[in-house]
């Protein structure tokens, strides 16, 4: 596929330019929202590169971010771009021994750190970061005798860096190529050390340039962004905006999410099916916990919706008695759902875990479509994609246009070639031989790791090959295709594990978000009683047991749960036991509660 830029640099150039006057971002104040053109984010943009270059970074050389999401964040990844530089990400929520291993293993010479708690975890191993010279902080203060400066500080440096150095700056862009490394993602881990994944700016810009040419976003679009940026998802949306041009209002506080998007009314999301799962339950909920008579509205609208969906699905509209049915559904339910995201949301795009079927139909129903796509960190995020004008439920799509796909007879593993490939692991040359098969033609094929098959033009996955668990019966399980069942038929958004690998049968593990099981509670008769009381509590068993009885009914003998525990608390991020994208670390599970699993199998035959 052709693409009009060769770098990242220079397309943003080349928009900041074309559009100076146009909206680019919108950013929280402690007034509202704040806006910033084109044209202003390229000052600030250049005075960060220019900053840098006057602290002597040199092209290719790595500059570390540890933030939030936040427009900070991006005008930083910019400026160290068009400064020459690659972008190393590191999660917030790192720990100063993760900070260390990232920071060393990549060589950074300099990181922006959010605020001075970010500063202290970085002073806690400073000795074992030669390399690194400096430390900008965004919110923080300066000081540590110079070793941390302030943005102001360094936009200051910048514009009498480029004072001295006419020119320069626009020439230092002009010199970056396609091949050069743009950015070092560190994969969050569900197992091990985390690899550092380097992907160059013909893969950025390949990925703004598929989006573009299939036109499924488009200028006069505006984007709520609070996806993570140092993870390759939140990553490609901002590519995918610089080549486009349409403006992103930018928040990663999760908790502000609902709040925000009534205010910003976006017309798309990205998010993962997390957020999808949550709301489901609440409106689920919602609606059982008001008057009989709304309860029956509810379930009329979704019986309606849900018909009307079937139709769309096959690619005609409802009409006559249906279509008036369906204004009445809309106007009584769906319009008060749809009003909670601003009302002028055209579709979702859910990635970076597997969504659920039913999740996707119910909201479907209710006239909100989700675009389930599919990608890794080492193909630069967006390989494949459901269309607005071509999709299917339980599919990730077809291939984004420049991504080939192959399917390997007898694993049935997904390959992937195309330009958003990455060069490699950085220092992993083993695992990279491992990961990148070149085929006979000098193809180069990424080993995803992932089971998939083809319905039709879609590609399903299927499972992670790593993943399937094989009972002591010998047969082969899926466990995120029975997690997702579980999660669509319990009334509260839960954390699911299912384990059952080299046992005789299937067991469950399902954590609870206190913020939502207390309220439940409530509902429930067993209000008053504190969140460990209610975790014992025999009506919550009870909701489980009635959970999973559903769900094993549709499933075969060999993979139904027999036994189950609910854990003490819900998974979380900062707790280790969910990635920065909220996927599970089953390794890190299993082995936290290794007594209650073990306790499980406790005297039962190794086969059944």
């Amino acid at each position: 596929m052709a693409t009009s830029y060769t770098t990242i640099p220079e397309a943003f150039l080349a928009r900041t330019k074309g559009s100076p006057g146009s909206l680019a971002f919108r950013f929280p104040t402690e007034s509202g929202w704040g806006d910033m053109t084109w044209g202003q984010s390229g000052e600030k943009v250049k005075e960060i590169a220019c900053g840098l270059r006057s602290l002597g970074v040199a092209p290719q050389q790595r500059v570390a971010i540890v933030a939030g999401t936040r427009l900070d964040w991006v005008l930083c990844d910019l400026g160290i771009l068009c400064a020459g530089g690659a972008t190393t990400t590191v999660y917030p929520a790192s720990t100063p021994d993760e900070c260390q291993y990232i920071l060393q293993d990549s060589e950074s010479v300099v990181i922006f750190a959010e605020d001075d708690k970010s500063v202290a975890k970085l002073a806690q191993v400073r000795d074992q970061l030669p390399a690194l010279h400096h430390v900008v902080t965004i919110d923080g203060k300066a000081g540590h005798d110079g070793w941390v400066i302030t943005l102001a500080d360094l936009q200051a440096l910048g514009r009498t860096w480029d004072s001295a150095n006419s020119g320069a700056y626009e020439a230092g862009v002009g010199a970056c190529k396609g091949e050069d490394l743009a950015t070092l993602i560190y994969t969050s881990g569900t197992t091990g050390k985390p690899k550092g994944v380097e992907l160059t700016h013909t893969c950025w810009v390949y990925e703004g340039e598929a989006i573009n040419n299939m036109g499924l976003l488009k200028a006069d679009d505006l984007q709520y962004l609070w996806l993570p940026l140092a993870h390759s998802f939140g990553k490609v949306l901002e590519a995918a905006q610089i080549i486009i041009g349409f403006p992103t209002a930018i928040d990663g506080r999760i908790d502000k999410l609902v709040e925000n998007l009534a205010v910003i009314q976006p017309t798309f999301i990205a998010a993962v099916p997390r957020i999808f799962e949550k709301v489901y339950n609440k409106v689920i909920a919602g609606a059982k916990a008001g008057s009989p008579l709304k309860y029956k509205i509810f379930q009329w609208s979704l019986g309606v919706g849900k018909q009307v969906s079937a139709l769309r699905q096959s690619g005609q509209q409802a009409g006559g008695l249906l279509a008036f049915k369906f204004k009445i559904a809309d106007k009584l339910v769906f319009s008060k759902l749809k009003a909670r995201f601003g009302g002028k949301v055209r579709f979702f795009i859910s990635g970076s875990a597997p969504l659920s079927r039913d999740i996707a139909e119910f909201f479907h129903a209710a006239d909100i479509l989700i675009l389930e796509g599919y990608g890794l960190t080492e193909t630069s995020a967006a390989s494949f994609v459901n269309r607005p004008d071509k999709f299917k439920f339980g599919t990730v799509g077809q291939p984004v246009p420049g991504t080939r796909l192959k399917i390997l007879e007898g694993s049935g593993e997904i390959l992937i070639s195309g330009p958003g490939v990455m060069q490699g692991y950085h220092h992993l040359k083993d695992q990279t031989d491992e990961t990148i098969w070149t085929d006979e033609d000098g193809t180069r094929w990424l080993k995803t790791g992932d089971k998939g098959e083809l319905d039709g033009e879609f590609l399903k996955i299927t499972d992670r090959i790593k993943e399937l668990i094989k009972t002591s019966g010998g047969k082969y399980v899926a466990p995120a295709h029975i997690e997702g069942k579980i999660k669509v038929a319990l009334p509260i958004s839960a954390s699911v594990l299912v384990h059952g690998n080299n046992r005789n049968f299937c067991s469950v593990l399902v954590g609870f978000p206190e913020e939502e099981l207390v309220p439940w509670a409530a509902t429930q008769g067993i209000s008053g009683k504190p969140y460990s009381e209610i975790l014992i509590a025999p009506e919550l068993k009870a909701v489980v047991q009635g959970a999973l009885d559903r769900v094993n009914s549709d499933l075969p003998s060999y993979s139904t749960v027999k036994r189950f525990a609910i854990l003490p608390k819900d998974l979380s991020v900062d707790g280790g036991e969910l990635t920065q994208s909220l996927k599970v670390k089953r390794k890190v599970v299993e082995g936290t509660y290794k007594e209650v699993l073990d306790g499980f199998y406790a005297g039962s035959m190794e086969n059944m």
